[in-house]
């Protein structure tokens, strides 16, 4: 059989189910209001690979060099493409649809969840790593089951098995599919405290479908609840900004702004919590052990969507390693409980709870208890408060850590400190009560602890001495040299090469690496998570360079790059994508998707980011420059404070860059490539006239250097980011133009600063012969 019923399923079936299904199928047994289902077992994906003899070429195709990104992305490719051009056995799909007939009605819209073997191993957490498809219904439901086969082998599950040293071929995955529940509210709650393990529930609600609350996307309620009586002790009520909904035409999940009424209104009522509270007792009983329970509420009933054990309470209280970037792992990490002489070594532990936010911070202890205190908390001070709410992020920039008394890995400390990137101890159940204001402490946002005293900082870096220069003194040189990063994952081997900051990091790599057109991402995981996957990558540069500056250039992607995702049927073909829809003119032409990208910069600044810049890509005229900075503003961000630009990369813009100019732009870059191919009608991609490419011809370097004569007549900076400003013959021009910056590629950075240096000297001794 293709599938197994969910009723059929229990624990120790999880080799073949795995855990998610394996869960599923207790709670059903026990009696529990788990909406029905099956699963499509793990030996129906691994007779698919074997059957179809692609099992060999799929497992060599990700033995890769897992820190190698382009081999991680075209092994990702080369084993989706394997899977999902494969076709199912006729007997597997009709097992599958004819299980799908019997849910209800046979119409249902259904979830399906990959639930692979390997998750929740004692020493690995593989959860959240594969995909989930909401509101799925017959006509898609074969190429959602092997979607969830291919996420097997993301990019970020291939990086992850390697980095654990686990084999490829020996993780199966089954894939669960199951009624879906409009959920009018939703939420987690833990049968104990997940910190210090007090016979209390802690709930956490929000309005619509739960994966707002367990993608960290809004801040919902949180509840302390009796266990015995089932009564609130404490209800904290957040201001819940968007919600996630079926969209009842497409059926399709999306994000939602709330209702302005139900924004600060409770969500759930007191009977509600007491039946929650009495369905957590009752998992909690059949388990025998503390959980972690997904829960949805329709029409007046209470579902359960899934149950995990709390691994995070020890004996004497818990230590937390888990993944914080996780939301759907939440407390499924490792326990780690700390020795004594570990304890004695780093100062007396005074508190426990759970770690949402790596990383270790000393500083004074801050008692907030109330939102007129918040004036009070320094630069590197510890914010102590019992829950965090959207009026303290001013306050949490400010400060070195944050410890709560209340709240899980779903928490708005959990997201906003995770954001910031501000260690973070969260559900410490006393830290206002037990700590002293101006009390200094150590936290430490990995374990969950919180310890007496300052402790010094330790420098923990890996090795990048490929990238570092051998020449240990930098030439100190009055035009900036730079370096261009191509993925944010290459920006720590970047800032080794002592460059003076980020001349161009491209965003279209980010969005090119989820595999899917923005729209098909969006659309499949909602807004937020798709201006989470900017904010992250241009994070990773801008706290590597920090404080030297990192330009960040908005979506430039052809339509053919974009035809080879997911999502991409529906892109325009063109003759020469080079020449079409790309740039700024693809922005301007998208605004709603173009304002996601600005968001990204917008929580960027507001996260205290204030080295990173903004680039316009393929602008021609003042026209396109002032319809960008016209949306740059609408989306909250203030282009008299911010440093933005453009890149010169037609003789149009370059002919046009005093009207440019005047529209308020701080600097220009030129794309060397692009401005040659558009000047000398050179397709730099095509084999026949790619001996005709020069990025040195006059015409080229004429039209540079106009830029720069008219930019410093405007006070504009000029810079440079192209394939040419590793040339010599093209840093010597430059420099002699009197160019702003020049950035490199990593390997070409510090013969770039010898060669600019020996240029200025040259200049400068040529002036006073």
């Amino acid at each position: 059989m293709a599938v197994a019923w969910l009723e059929d399923v229990r624990s120790t079936d999880v080799d073949g189910v795995g855990g998610k299904a394996a869960s599923l199928g207790e709670l059903t047994a026990a009696g529990l209001p788990v909406p029905s289902g099956f699963v499509v077992t793990a030996g129906t994906y691994r007779e698919f690979i074997e059957n179809a003899g692609i099992d060999e070429e799929l497992f060599s195709a990700v033995d890769v060099d897992h820190e190698d990104t382009e081999a991680l992305r075209d092994a990702h490719e080369r084993a989706h493409e394997l899977i999902m051009e494969t076709p199912v056995p006729d007997d597997v799909r009709e097992g599958i649809l004819s299980a799908y007939r019997g849910l209800g009605d046979g119409e249902r819209f259904v979830a399906v969840r990959s639930s692979a073997t390997a998750e929740d191993l004692p020493d690995a957490s593989f959860a959240g790593q594969q995909e989930t498809f909401l509101n799925i219904r017959a006509e898609d439901l074969i190429e959602r089951v092997k979607e969830c086969w291919a996420s097997l082998f993301s990019q970020r599950a291939i990086y992850y098995r390697n980095r654990q040293g686990f084999p490829h071929d020996e993780v199966d995955i089954a894939v669960v599919v199951q009624e879906m529940v409009p959920a009018e509210k939703s939420g987690v709650l833990f049968t104990s405290h997940p910190s210090t393990g007090d016979p209390r529930i802690i709930i956490e609600a929000a309005w619509g479908l739960g994966e707002a609350v367990v993608s960290g996307s809004v801040s919902p309620d949180n509840y302390v609840v009796d266990k015995e009586t089932g009564e609130a002790e404490t209800i904290t009520v957040a201001d819940k900004k968007v919600m996630m909904l079926k969209d009842e035409e497409t059926g399709e999940t999306v994000e939602r702004p709330v209702p302005d009424g139900k924004r600060s209104k409770r969500v759930l009522s007191d009977d509600e919590i007491a039946e929650l509270a009495r369905l957590g007792r009752r998992v909690e009983e059949h388990y025998d052990a503390p959980q972690d329970v997904e829960w949805a509420v329709y029409d007046g009933e209470i579902y359960m969507l899934q149950s995990r054990p709390i691994t995070t309470i020890g004996d004497d209280g818990i230590d937390v390693d888990v993944d914080a970037g996780e939301p759907e792992a939440a407390v499924n990490g490792g326990t780690a409980v700390e020795s004594e002489a570990d304890a004695a070594e780093s100062g007396e532990v005074l508190l426990r709870g759970l770690g949402s936010s790596p990383g270790i911070a000393s500083g004074e202890a801050r008692i907030i208890t109330k939102l007129d205190h918040l004036d009070q908390v320094g630069d590197g001070d510890i914010i102590v408060t019992e829950m965090t709410m959207p009026d303290m992020v001013p306050a949490m920039k400010r400060a070195a850590g944050i410890v709560t008394d209340e709240g899980g890995m779903t928490s708005h400390a959990a997201i906003i400190s995770r954001e910031l990137g501000v260690p973070a101890v969260v559900g410490t159940g006393s830290a206002t009560r037990e700590l002293e204001d101006g009390q200094p402490i150590t936290i430490d946002g990995d374990k969950g602890t919180v310890r007496e005293g300052i402790e010094a900082e330790e420098e923990q870096h890996e090795p990048v001495e490929d990238a570092r220069p051998t020449t240990p003194v930098k030439p100190m040189t009055a035009t900036e040299v730079k370096v261009n990063v191509s993925i944010p994952e290459a920006a720590e081997r970047a800032a080794a090469t002592g460059a003076d900051g980020v001349g161009l990091l491209r965003t279209e790599h980010m969005v090119l690496s989820l595999g899917k057109t923005p729209t098909r991402y969006i659309a499949e995981n909602g807004e937020r998570a798709y201006v989470d996957e900017l904010v992250d990558g241009i994070r990773t540069a801008a706290d590597e360079f920090y404080p030297r500056p990192v330009r960040v250039r908005t979506l430039d992607a052809p339509t053919d790059e974009f035809r080879q995702l997911e999502g991409g049927d529906d892109e325009p073909r063109e003759h020469n994508p080079m020449l079409g829809y790309r740039g700024i003119r693809r922005s301007l032409d998208n605004p709603d998707l173009f304002a996601h990208e600005l968001e990204a910069f917008r929580r960027i600044f507001e996260m205290g980011y204030d080295n990173v810049e903004i680039m316009f890509p393929l602008v021609n005229d003042a026209q396109d420059v002032a319809r960008a900075r016209d949306l740059l503003r609408e989306a909250g961000v203030d282009p008299e404070k911010r440093e933005w630009g453009v890149m010169v990369e037609t003789p149009a813009s370059a002919l046009e860059v005093e009207s440019m100019a005047e529209e308020g732009v701080d600097f220009v870059s030129f794309g060397t490539n692009d401005l040659t191919q558009y000047t000398l009608a050179v397709d730099r991609n095509n084999e026949r006239v790619a001996g005709r490419f020069d990025e040195l011809h006059p015409a080229v370097l004429k039209l540079i250097g106009n830029v720069i004569e008219t930019c410093r007549d405007h006070d504009v900076k000029t810079s440079i980011c192209g394939q040419a400003a590793s040339k010599p013959r093209m840093v010597q021009f430059l420099v002699e133009e009197g160019v702003s910056s020049i950035s490199a590629n990593i390997d070409a950075v510090r013969d770039v600063q010898h060669e600019v240096k020996r240029v200025e000297q040259r200049l400068i001794l040529d002036s006073v012969r």
